[in-house]
């Protein structure tokens, strides 16, 4: 590891070291790393052909989905392809610059799909409990009142971390990862990162939870009113019992994360980073089979796209 105590020296270029100590064995993670991306970048590619091409998906739940394909299709390809040039071929430089723009489309897509988890909420919310004015509220000169604050409250929270981590001083250069996270990074600093703690708390907990919290809230709403009607809208709780199903394991996932680089665990570096490659990685695998297959219209579209003859069980 570079260190220079002695000399006024700022380190602006940096080597992921993610996985360096597997040795001759540490290669072999190109392969599942890129099924994985492969995985996420064609699944979520034909998501947002279909829905952008098909007429029928054009309404608002089908397009909010499109956004989480689009916000899923971008976050691995921030950090992915260099983070398997390194595995495969040990290309680990990156300038701060670079990390700190790879850190930004990390965690602002991150809180992205938290919030469009949210805004999912609400369209089942004024599906089920306002059907009639469904589509006065759905309207974007009226749905968008929903989607700037979150959005703002987003973004200013994730710039204000980068820059306070790119006005840093870094006495070392080796970065414990594989690609650049808040923490790994600022830990390189020089003198007290107290600061750059708070502020990477405040976004690991504010956004994810602000969100959970609205959504349950719009959930138990949702609930009381199916519970009322009976077993009519029996497929509208399956639908919000997924996608609160997912928001908390991606909160789950998103605070372990983010603390077992805060508090002193036994997890080992290998461990950590499998950790935080899979809870940024493994969501844009399963979106399109959860929001995309798991959905009948979006099935249905996929197989006549394909030419594909649907089996009977296949249409349910």
């Amino acid at each position: 590891m570079n260190y220079l105590p002695g000399q006024n020296i700022t380190f602006t270029d940096f080597k992921l070291n993610g996985f360096y100590n597997l040795g001759q064995w540490r290669p072999l993670l190109f392969i599942p790393f890129f099924l994985m991306f492969l995985l996420s970048t064609a699944a979520n590619s034909i998501l947002i052909y279909l829905i952008k091409s098909q007429q029928s998906l054009h309404s608002p739940m089908y397009v909010l989905i499109g956004f989480m394909s689009f916000s899923n299709l971008i976050m691995p390809i921030s950090f992915v392809p260099h983070m398997l040039l390194n595995l495969l071929f040990d290309w680990s430089g990156i300038s701060l610059n670079g990390c700190l723009i790879q850190m930004f489309c990390i965690y602002f897509t991150g809180s992205f799909n938290s919030t469009l988890l949210f805004w999912m909420a609400l369209d089942r919310y004024f599906a089920i409990c306002k059907p009639l004015y469904y589509h006065k509220y759905m309207e974007i000169c009226n749905f968008v009142k929903f989607v700037i604050p979150p959005v703002m409250r987003n973004a200013v929270l994730v710039i204000i971390m980068v820059c306070l981590a790119g006005k840093r001083s870094y006495c070392t250069n080796i970065i414990d990862h594989s690609l650049c996270e808040h923490m790994p990074l600022v830990q390189l600093a020089c003198g007290d990162i107290s600061i750059n703690n708070i502020v990477g708390l405040l976004n690991a907990f504010v956004i994810p939870i602000t969100d959970f919290v609205l959504i349950t809230l719009s959930y138990v709403v949702i609930f009381t009113s199916v519970f009322k009607s009976g077993k009519a809208q029996m497929k509208a709780i399956n639908t919000c019992i997924t996608h609160l199903f997912v928001l908390t394991v991606s909160l789950i996932c998103a605070l372990m994360a983010f603390l077992i680089y805060r508090i002193r665990n036994d997890i080992s570096s290998n461990s950590r980073i499998f950790i935080s490659i899979l809870y940024l990685l493994g969501p844009s695998c399963c979106n399109p089979i959860i929001y995309g297959w798991r959905t009948k219209e979006i099935r249905q579209t996929f197989f006549k796209f394909m030419n594909i003859k649907v089996l009977p069980f296949l249409e349910k």
